[in-house]
């Protein structure tokens, strides 16, 4: 996966000094590692005690840092003596099943810093961890080898493109509200990573460059899960985590999805309609041509037969059963992988290709992705290191400290920070709410501010760091066009300055008028 800065940095002639280029994904990821493992040796170690449900034993069972346990009574007593402020049928039925952080017990622990061992461990066992997501794209790609040996995505581009001519702007419009709807309301995010092979040569075709693909998908998904509305893994875990309903706070929700949606929506169309007329103004211009030989159409087009027709309708029928399993019985990759297994084995039949020259293909579009799969894995490794290292309680600890005892306004513009640097540390939103809410939220109740407030400080934070955040899915989603991050900074610098300075209002606002 090529990262220069600029294309003819290879071609430098001989005695000249060469360009400086930005570093591929797997080298950032790596150097991020460095920094991870390094901090274990600076930073005290330090733990939580953790409170969970053992529904076997009906009892609350609290570990503390020394790994000793104690049981006690599963009752809403139980929870107010601890300070927890999750409501105890949140416990019982399981929407609270991950261990939850009890303020006022951190205590610091024995170093354990990661060595040399423990660093080149730790993406190996990123691997293993996300190995549910990277069988996903493997399989993905499978699908996609074949469908492209058989022409069937061109075929469908050309077809696309037709009917859209002349209004080529609506593809941004409805692909980025359809990206937006998936965040706000089931978290849409790594499920993505199966739009781009899909969506590439249908912006490209339309006249627009790979960033305007990017954004569409990656800011949209990432707007609704910024400003999320009913997004069980987010809003709907850390409601419950603080104790409060749903839908309180949920019209300040709408109204940020809202004003959010219309900025990133519009500076998308208006860098989109700046390439459009003049290709040059790309970010990526000078990757035009490659980008072009990979995603453009390929010759003259062929006929678009009934085994094209077949093959395609299987994977779009892929794609609606994959959403409905998420929304309606909340699957993960284990589910979602198997099925683009059944899409795979339907595609064998439907695509006309003998057995030999079918796996082949399929097994040649596997390892067209193997640079994502490594980025998912390597990225995991991060928190890995972190988390053995036993520092993450001791960030969450330092910074819930920095808060105590601030005014209203100040507190949640310094929460907002607090949460883009614990998002960066923390890159899980369902991990992030449930260490975190327990130990903010009552922060908040001391100076008077919502715990609403507290979450929508917590939505926006981790929101906005994973626009850029190396740990998160942005370099994976970089990787499966083979754009550059340094490209992709470059973009997203204007927007993520304006959102930041969106987001910062809106807390304000929802301070000051409740």
């Amino acid at each position: 996966m090529a990262e220069e800065i600029a294309a003819d940095t290879a071609a430098a002639k001989p005695g000249k000094r060469h360009k400086l280029h930005f570093p591929t994904a797997i080298t950032v990821l790596f150097i991020v590692m460095l920094f991870a493992a390094a901090l274990t040796y600076i930073v005290p170690a330090g733990e939580y005690s953790k409170l969970t449900y053992d529904a076997s034993q009906d009892k609350f069972v609290v570990t503390k840092p020394d790994e000793s346990t104690k049981l006690m009574p599963p009752t809403q007593k139980t929870l107010d003596k601890l300070g927890v402020s999750g409501k105890l049928e949140n416990f019982r039925n399981g929407s609270i099943s991950k261990p939850i952080a009890i303020p006022g017990t951190y205590e610091r622990v024995t170093q354990a810093p990661q060595g040399v061992a423990e660093f080149l461990l730790a993406p190996i066992q990123g691997v293993y961890d996300t190995i549910d997501i990277i069988l996903f794209v493997f399989l993905l790609g499978g699908c996609i080898g074949v469908l492209n040996y058989m022409g069937a995505l061109n075929s469908a581009v050309a077809a696309l493109s037709r009917i859209t001519h002349g209004r080529e702007y609506l593809l941004i419009i409805i692909l980025s509200l359809l990206m937006v709807i998936g965040g706000t309301t089931f978290g849409l995010g790594e499920e993505t990573i199966a739009l781009y092979p899909i969506l590439m040569p249908v912006f490209i075709a339309a006249g627009y460059d790979a960033m305007t693909c990017i954004a569409v998908i990656f800011v949209g998904a990432s707007v609704g899960t910024m400003y999320s509305t009913i997004n069980p893994f987010a809003t709907g875990v850390a409601t419950k985590a603080a104790g409060i309903a749903m839908s309180d706070g949920m019209s300040w929700r709408f109204v940020a999805l809202v004003v959010g949606t219309v900025m990133a929506v519009a500076y998308i169309m208006v860098y989109a309609h700046r390439v459009r007329l003049d290709p040059s103004k790309s970010v990526c211009y000078d990757m035009k041509e490659k980008i072009e030989k990979r995603w453009g159409q390929q010759g003259d087009q062929i006929e678009f037969t009934w085994h094209m027709k077949l093959s395609l309708a299987a994977f779009g029928l892929a794609f609606v059963v994959l959403v409905y399993g998420i929304v309606a019985y909340q699957w993960w990759f284990d589910y979602m992988t198997a099925v683009f297994l059944a899409c795979s084995i339907v595609l064998a039949f439907t695509s006309g290709l003998e057995e030999e020259v079918f796996f082949d293909k399929y097994i040649g579009g596997c390892g067209d992705l193997m640079s994502v799969a490594l980025v998912v894995g390597v990225a995991r490794a991060v928190n890995i290191l972190l988390e053995n290292g036993l520092i993450s309680d001791t960030i969450l600890h330092f910074f819930s400290g920095t808060v105590t005892g601030m005014g209203p306004v100040l507190f949640i513009l310094v929460m907002l920070v607090v949460y883009i640097i614990l998002g960066f540390f923390i890159n899980s939103s369902s991990g992030l709410a449930v260490l975190s809410i327990p130990i903010m939220a009552p922060l908040g109740d001391a100076v008077g501010v919502s715990r609403a407030a507290v979450i929508a400080a917590y939505n926006y934070g981790q929101g906005l760091i994973s626009y850029i955040t190396p740990t998160g899915l942005i370099l994976a989603s970089l990787a499966m066009v083979d754009v550059p991050f340094s490209r992709w900074l470059k973009f997203v610098n204007p927007l993520l300055i304006a959102t930041i300075a969106l987001n910062a209002l809106l807390l304000v606002a929802q301070v000051l008028i409740g």
